[in-house]
This record gives C-alpha cells, sequence and structure tokens, in this order.
C-alpha cells in the first residue's frame, strides 16, 4: 500500500495492475482476421514492436509464415504524426507485395495520438491519382488499450463488409461469420454448407492461409482466403449466420449487413455440445428447406452414444474455464451438458454480457454455484481455484503455469495454443468437434486417475 498526502491527509494511491491478462491485445485479431481475405497483407499503423509481438503470436500456434506490415513509428512520428510514414508505407507494400488488398489496424500509439486514418487514407489516395491500380484499404480501428483480441477480430470483418459489400438482387447465399475458430473448424463448417447443398461466403477464412501444405517457393502472400468479389455479395445474400453469443449488432458484419442492406441477421451461440449443435443445424435446415445429411445424422448419433458411455467417467468434475467470453459461455453449456460442473467462467473481456448469455443457456446457473468473472487476470483465476479447488483446467496455453502450481490438468482449447502441437488442427464445433472435446475430457480425467493410484490400470 502506498500512500501519498493531499491537504495534510494521507490518501491510499493503491491500484491493481494485470499481471497476467487473461487477453491479448486488439490488433492482433485484426492481424488474424485480414489473414482470411485473399491477398490482403495486414498492415499496423504504429510501431514495429507491435507487429513483431503479434508475428509471434500467430506464428507460435499457426506454424506457418505471416508477414505483417508495419508504419514503423519512431520518436518523431510519435509527436508529429504518422501520416507520412502511413502513406510510405502504403507504397512500399504495395510495390512489393502487389496485394489486392490492404488490412490497417491502429495500435496504441496512433490512437494516443489522434491519427486520423480515414483521412490520411483519403490523401494517400488523391495523392496516388491514376498512377497505378490501388489495393482495397480495409480500415479498422484497434487500440490496444481497450477491449480484446476477439474486438478486434470483429472490427476488422465489420470494417471488411462495410468496405466491400454492395447492394444486389436478392437470391439464397448465406453468409457465414464464425467469429475465431481453427482452421480446422472452419474447414469442418464448409464441408457441413457444401453437404447442405447451399450457397454460401464464409469470411474470414484462413483455413488455408494460417495452416496450408509445403511451398516450392516462398509466398510473400499465402493463396486462400475469402475472395474480395465474394464479399461483395454478402449484401445480397438471404441471411447472414453469426456465432458469438456476445457479440451486439452494432459491432458486427452481420448487424451492419441487416441495417445497410436488409440481409436477417441469425445470431447463435458457438455450436459447442449436441444442443447448441443442433440449434445451428436447424437453422441451416430452415435456411435451406432440406433435412440434416445423413452424414451429419450419424455424427451425432455416435456423439449421443459416447455422452452415455462416458458419463460414469466425468459426472460431477469440477472444471475452471476461461479464455474469450464467447468460448467460454459455449463450452460452460457443454460442460454443463455433459455433467461437469463448470465452478468457474473467466474471461479478460468485459462486455458486461457473460452472465446474462451464460444464464440463458443454463437457467439453474446460480443454484448450481457457477461463479462468473469477466474482465480478470491469471492472478485473479488462480486466487478463485484455490477456494473451488477444481479438478481441471480448461482454457488457451496461457493457463499453464496455474496448472502446473496446482497440480490440475490442461485441456487445451481456443488460442493460444503455443505449448503442445496442432493447436491450428483442434475441433470445437458441431458433433464432430464436440466429439473430440469429450474424448479428451474423458481421456484426461481417466488418465488422472490411473496416476494417482497406488498400483493404476491397463484395462477399462
Amino acid at each position: 500500500m502506498k500512500t501519498a498526502t493531499i491537504n495534510g491527509k494521507a490518501a491510499s494511491t493503491a491500484k491493481t495492475a494485470t499481471q497476467n491478462a487473461c487477453k491479448l491485445c486488439n490488433p492482433l485479431g485484426a492481424c488474424l482476421a485480414f489473414r482470411g481475405i485473399e491477398k490482403c497483407v495486414p498492415f499496423l499503423h504504429g510501431s514495429q514492436g507491435c507487429a513483431t509481438y503479434i508475428r509471434r503470436y500467430l506464428i507460435s500456434h499457426y506454424k506457418e509464415p505471416i508477414d505483417i506490415a508495419s508504419s514503423n513509428f519512431n520518436e518523431e512520428t510519435a509527436v508529429f504524426g504518422g501520416s507520412h510514414n502511413l502513406q510510405l508505407g502504403l507504397k512500399n507494400v504495395t510495390r512489393q507485395y502487389k496485394p489486392e488488398v490492404i488490412g490497417i489496424a491502429t495500435t496504441c500509439l496512433s490512437e494516443t495520438i489522434g491519427d486520423d486514418v480515414p483521412m490520411i487514407l483519403k490523401e494517400y489516395n488523391a495523392a496516388m491519382g491514376d498512377k497505378a491500380p490501388l489495393p482495397v484499404m480495409i480500415f479498422a480501428s484497434t487500440p490496444s488499450y481497450s477491449g480484446t483480441h476477439i474486438d478486434g477480430f470483429h472490427a476488422a470483418v465489420r470494417s471488411a463488409v462495410a468496405t466491400l459489400a454492395e447492394a444486389g438482387t436478392k437470391n439464397n447465399l448465406v453468409n457465414i461469420f464464425p467469429g475465431m475458430i481453427s482452421p480446422a473448424d472452419i474447414r469442418y463448417l464448409k464441408e457441413i454448407l457444401n453437404a447442405f447443398g447451399i450457397p454460401f461466403v464464409l469470411l474470414p477464412d484462413y483455413s488455408q492461409t494460417l495452416d496450408g501444405g509445403p511451398w516450392a517457393e516462398y509466398h510473400r502472400i499465402p493463396p486462400g482466403g475469402t475472395p474480395t468479389h465474394a464479399i461483395a455479395n454478402t449484401g445480397s445474400a438471404s441471411a447472414s449466420i453469426e456465432f458469438g453469443s456476445t457479440l451486439e449488432a452494432k459491432k458486427s458484419a452481420a448487424g451492419y449487413l441487416e441495417e445497410k442492406f436488409g440481409v436477417p441477421r441469425r445470431h447463435l451461440p458457438l455450436p459447442i455440445g449436441i444442443k447448441a449443435s443442433d440449434r445451428f443445424f436447424a437453422e441451416l435446415e430452415r435456411l435451406t428447406e432440406k433435412p440434416m445429411p445423413e452424414i451429419h445424422e450419424d455424427e451425432r448419433r455416435r456423439l449421443v452414444d459416447a455422452y452415455a458411455d462416458g458419463h460414469k467417467y466425468v459426472f460431477g468434475k469440477r472444471a475452471i474455464l476461461y479464455g474469450e467470453e464467447d468460448l467460454v459461455i459455449s463450452m460452460a453449456a457443454f460442460l454443463h451438458e455433459i455433467g461437469v460442473l463448470p465452478v468457474l467462467c473467466a474471461s479478460g473481456g468485459k462486455s458486461g454480457l457473460m452472465k446474462k448469455r451464460l444464464l440463458e443457456l443454463i437457467p439453474d446457473l446460480e443454484d448450481t454455484g457457477i461463479k462468473v468473472r469477466e474482465n480478470v487476470d491469471f492472478v485473479d483465476i488462480e486466487h478463485e481455484a484455490d477456494e473451488l479447488r477444481p479438478d481441471l483446467l480448461i482454457g488457451n496455453s496461457k493457463g499453464f503455469t496455474m496448472s502446473k502450481k496446482h497440480e490440475l490438468p490442461l485441456i487445451r482449447i481456443g488460442f493460444p495454443i503455443h505449448d503442445r502441437f496442432g493447436g491450428q488442427r483442434l475441433h470445437h464445433l458441431g458433433y464432430r468437434g464436440t466429439q473430440e472435446l469429450f474424448d479428451r475430457i474423458v481421456n484426461t480425467v481417466i488418465e488422472g486417475r490411473q496416476n494417482s493410484s497406488s498400483i493404476g490400470y491397463t484395462y477399462m
């Protein structure tokens, strides 16, 4: 506790600082979303260090080369503004990468000094004139001191739609805005949509750009991503399906399309668990007027059977769950469905909607003693762990230190997964993703029993 003297009286100046945040920075999410647009280069308007930090985080998880351009602020730029640096950087990126799109996101520094990026881009386009065809410029305001990586992700997706979407004759196209999910989940969603025979635009699509095959030669911009012409068509779609329990229409791509072009917004939680997956498939059945394809009926039947087989191992187990708000909400509903009690649902986000959305999915939330904490860091979560005595931790790799300290098994989901291989290929969504999650949870419980037994066992 520190004190200061004010008007002759001692006053406390104690402040609580985040020691190990349960979130990542706003522009990181924007850079990830931009990587899901075809022939797009992410560009940070700020210091080189921001780009380096974000590249390191993304490469560690996805195991793919990732270029992020920067306007490279210095001391002079921080005082007098970054207009010159931004325009010079755009020229260099256009010349060297020849992109069709440049996704521009701001950082703390450029936002703090008040750079008017839309005005700078207008000046840049006017100065360039007809000298050369210019890339499409998509701008997202993403100050790191506000929000989380999820906010930056959604801001970039909304900006892409706001920049490119056009009005057109309504058709049976469906827009899919899945949120920040794994490349494996993106591929699975496309498989589901193709099985229904439904024309769709999925944005963003980094299933190839961040989980592709080997190259015979280096690509400055990896192949894959949602084409700009497809994004232009989102304004004429019959509906948009958007995942994210806490995502409000005013901040979402689907919300923009509904307001601007009258495209109905179907807002769903992430389809994790049987109930949530049923809800997603029911929406596809309604839109297409087709029954669920047999392959997915089979997946559902196998999952129901697995629930019955594995129930005796997981029922009554206690778990601390942490990560992005939308992932935590959907995972909590899934855990409740299989008989695991999520004694703490924690997130670094602060939408103010987390408990409300959890109550919608788990009506007996308060009766079962589930605690909900938002805007927390891992020190807060550790304090809760001392009291709640969980059996499992479920979340990303940033919880490893807590896992080791408390001798609790950590089931890794979401982003980032830095200390295991294949984080980009983990399934979370639908019957298939739920099956894999359920198997991992059951096997983790069984392994814990084996390890804690004095004799162990080799047969179940």
